[in-house]
This record gives structure tokens, C-alpha cells and sequence, in this order.
């Protein structure tokens, strides 16, 4: 029914806003369910979350992986993270769009002095907060909201060191009656973004690549197999799959769960990096060989 992005600075309130929000869709008899996605939800450290550029981004592409499961006519999710570069928020809006959705940005715009001292209470209580290299690193990158551009509009500003964050605030409310108003002919100040052959043909090609990338690393998983018990349970090496494809050197007995386990991690961690990067292989020669590779680092003679 809807995608509510939260931007802000690092402790600028986000969290606060999101929750507010949430409880306001929900006190507005709401039939859709309201959920929230958040950094928490998968038990990450913020810390940790942002120590470096390629946990930032593999934390961008858990969450944004969340929404793109998540999303649907039936709820409504509210992303609470920085979502401080305007590029990822293109994406997150691209997701609305291609599931037909409406789509808003709420921002905490709260100023840099004021995120700091809230940063540093939270940290002098015990609570969770950044560290100071990392607080500064993310507040010199962050790409403020502009409603002149699709994907941060419409856009609903909170000013927390001003006016403070309450349920009852004008933002939210204001947000609220965006999301809840019943769209008809008339309808001017709601917009419900409509998938595009673009987006449907991205979404259709990504199921492709999540097919061959399943069915290749099954039948990798199957030659392992296979081979182990020609082997006796001893290591295998030089096991082909074919011309054009590596050969898979394995030092030790691997058991079934096992192989289950490093093939699922696999295609999680290939999921992941296409969100940012490069999307994953659309053939199943490419999925086999990325995936022995990866098997072979992992399993290999060290």
C-alpha cells in the first residue's frame, strides 16, 4: 500500500519519528499493517553497520533486499535507517514503483551540533551510539532530501531540536493523512506510483538470475556428492564440470549440511552484492563458476 522512507542525520531522531508513526497509522484504523524495517531487526551494530564502505553497503543491501520482500498493496513499511545517499533512495523508490505503490519521505532535519550532543548523551548513558570517527564520516556524507526530486517526494519535515517529536506532530500527521486518503478521479495531492515496463522487466530478470544461480548450485552441490562417495570420504580433487568451467579441489570430506550451508550463504552474499553492484549470473555456467571458486577459497588446501 505504501513505502515510508525515514532520513536523517545519525541521532537525529529517526527512530523516534518512525515509531510515531507507525503507532499514529495504527490508531487511524488502519487495515493495512504497519511495519517497520530497521537495522535492529537483524540484530546489526550500528558500529559495525558503518566501520567501513563495504559493510555500509552490504547493510544497504540487507535492508533494501527486506523492503523488496516486503513491500505489497496489503501494508505499509516504513525503512528507519540513515538513508542518507539520494542514490539509494532512488532505488528504494523504484521499488515502490515497480510494486504500484505510493511512496513519501520523512525527514528529521535536526542539526549537525544537536546530533552530536544527542550522540555523545546516549553514549555517557550506556545506550546505543556511534563512534565519533564514525558519526563525523557519516554526517560529511550526508546527501540532504530535496522535493524537486521523485524519489523525495512528497516530503514531510520534522525539526526535533526545535519542535520536538510527538505523535501529534504536524509531519506526521500530515503523513498520515497522505497515507490513509482514498484515491479517486479527483484526486490531485496523492500519488500511487505504477510500475513501468522497466522496473517489471528488471523484476522479471532478476528471477531469471535467482533461478539459474538456484539450479547451478544444486547441481554443483549434486557433483560434490557424487564424487565423495567414488572418493570413499576422502578429499577430492580436480573434479570437472564441464569445458570452460574450474575444477573443484576440496581437502576434506564435507558433509551434506555443510554444503547446504556454504550454498546458502553463497546465494545470500550474491543477492546482496547485485543490489549495489553488478547483478548475478544470468547463466548457469557463470553461477557455477563463481561458485566453485567460492567453495574452492573456502574448502580448499591451505
Amino acid at each position: 500500500m505504501a513505502l515510508v522512507v525515514i532520513c536523517g542525520q545519525p541521532c537525529s531522531g529517526k527512530s523516534t519519528a518512525a515509531l510515531f508513526l507507525a503507532e499514529a497509522l495504527k490508531e487511524s484504523e488502519s487495515k493495512q499493517t504497519v511495519r517497520i524495517i530497521d537495522e535492529s531487526s537483524f540484530h546489526l551494530d550500528r558500529n559495525q553497520s558503518y566501520a567501513n564502505m563495504t559493510a555500509e553497503k552490504n547493510l544497504r543491501g540487507v535492508l533494501r533486499s527486506e523492503v523488496d520482500r516486503s513491500v505489497s498493496k496489503d501494508n505499509i513499511i516504513i525503512v528507519d535507517s540513515l538513508n542518507s545517499i539520494k542514490g539509494y533512495r532512488y532505488e528504494l523508490w523504484c521499488l515502490a514503483r515497480g510494486a504500484g505503490i505510493r511512496y513519501c519521505v520523512l525527514y528529521c532535519d535536526a542539526e549537525e551540533t544537536h546530533c552530536r550532543k544527542w550522540n555523545e548523551e546516549r553514549r555517557e548513558k550506556g545506550e546505543a551510539a556511534y563512534d565519533a570517527e564514525i558519526f563525523e564520516d557519516l554526517v560529511r556524507r550526508f546527501e540532504r532530501p530535496d522535493r524537486r526530486n521523485r524519489w523525495d517526494s512528497p516530503l514531510f519535515e520534522l525539526w526535533p531540536h526545535k519542535d520536538g517529536i510527538e505523535k501529534s506532530s504536524a509531519a506526521v500527521s500530515d503523513a498520515v493523512s497522505y497515507l490513509k486518503k482514498k484515491v479517486d478521479s479527483k484526486t490531485q495531492d496523492v500519488k500511487i506510483l505504477q510500475p513501468t515496463i522497466a522496473t517489471q522487466s528488471v523484476r522479471f530478470s532478476e528471477a531469471n538470475s535467482l533461478y539459474e544461480l538456484d539450479r547451478a548450485t544444486q547441481e554443483v552441490t549434486n557433483a560434490i556428492v557424487e564424487a565423495q562417495s567414488q572418493a570413499l570420504g576422502g578429499p577430492i580433487n580436480g573434479v570437472s564440470l564441464g569445458q570452460g568451467l574450474p575444477t573443484i579441489n576440496i581437502s576434506r570430506s564435507v558433509g551434506l549440511p555443510e554444503l547446504r550451508r556454504l550454498r546458502r550463504t553463497f546465494i545470500k552474499l550474491t543477492g546482496q552484492t547485485s543490489l549495489s553492484g553488478p547483478p548475478p549470473p544470468s547463466d548457469a555456467d557463470s553461477a557455477k563458476r563463481m561458485f566453485v571458486d567460492y567453495l574452492n577459497r573456502e574448502l580448499g588446501a591451505t
